[in-house]
């Protein structure tokens, strides 16, 4: 028999978090964080993270886990995020996985295999090198070239993932885009429900831009600087989170602050737009609109469709 799991999951400033503490509540749930930035000490303002008296006694897995330096990936999420279920079910409550990172929860709902390749220590340095000399575009252009489904996937920006990719034709010569498709096909141990809160775009867009607004005043400028002090690097995966890259260049001197907070908004309304197209191509999606209705009216939704597929 399939153990539980639930899935709630939408675009950055949706409201997912207050959401979440209320139906773990309703089901007896332990959270497990789907984010590539809460993972982090330290960054606290700029990834939204949860607070402590916000959690309402609520477990939290895969938070405050590692320092800034290190190189955190979906391959060490997945091993992660099953340890921590794991733990969940002995405790007698269900795994309740939270956040915006579409190819994590991807990787557990799927059991996405990360087994197959080998990275190749020469290429990927030679890649970097063209990447620093001539650009993060001229590497993009090498995977467009070979797989344009996964060019058009991944932002040139993503130069880790760019060169996996990349990595994965010339080790296996099969596209990863293919390797994806397949992975995402395949059926889940789980018995799941995987819910997607939207808004109206606009309404989205907005949210974004007040959230930005309130971050730099909550102190997040003064957050990116701390990290700079203690050694944050621009090449670090820590550092590629949107806020931090930006107050990053403003800090190292290459633009503006204005110019950095229009690029953090650009940047964050840029990756809701990729997280809704990630989420319309996943299989078995139940969509939540958070517009018109108030979270009692979302949590009973959703427990009626619980209920359905007999997971409480």
């Amino acid at each position: 028999m399939k153990k539980p799991l639930v899935i709630l999951t939408g675009p950055t400033a949706v409201g997912k978090t207050g959401l979440s503490i209320k139906l773990a509540k309703m089901i007896g749930a332990e959270i497990i964080s789907a984010d590539s930035m809460q993972v982090y000490k330290k960054m606290d303002i700029g990834s939204a993270k949860i607070k402590e008296e916000e959690m309402a006694g609520i477990r939290h897995y895969l938070i405050d886990e590692y320092e800034f330096d290190h190189p955190f990936n979906v391959a060490e999420f997945q091993s992660k995020a099953k340890l921590a279920a794991k733990e969940i079910y002995s405790h007698g409550k269900i795994p309740l996985i939270v956040g915006g990172t579409g190819f994590y929860i991807q990787a557990v709902l799927k059991e996405v295999d990360f087994t197959k390749t080998e990275a190749d220590k020469p290429t990927r340095e030679s890649l970097l090198m063209l990447a620093k000399e001539k650009g993060n575009d001229s590497v993009h252009e090498m995977l467009k070239a070979v797989d344009p489904e996964a060019a058009k996937e991944i932002h040139p920006n993503n130069i880790k993932r760019v060169i996996r990719a990349l990595e994965f034709y010339e080790e296996t010569g099969m596209k990863i885009s293919d390797h994806n498709e397949a992975e995402r096909s395949k059926s889940s141990p789980y018995n799941f429900a995987y819910f997607v809160l939207t808004k109206p775009r606009q309404k989205l867009y907005d949210a974004i831009d007040l959230r930005v607004d309130k971050m730099m005043e909550a102190g997040l400028l003064d957050e990116v600087r701390v990290l700079k002090d203690l050694g944050a690097t621009p090449d670090m995966v820590s550092m590629q989170g949107l806020g931090y890259k930006e107050l990053l260049s403003y800090l190292n001197g290459e633009i503006t602050l204005e110019r950095a907070i229009e690029l953090i908004k650009l940047g964050t309304r840029h990756f809701a737009k990729r997280q809704l197209t990630w989420f319309k191509r996943e299989d078995e999606v139940c969509y939540l609109e958070a517009e018109d209705k108030n979270d009692d009216e979302l949590l009973l939704e959703i427990q009626s469709i619980l209920k359905e597929k007999n997971i409480i």
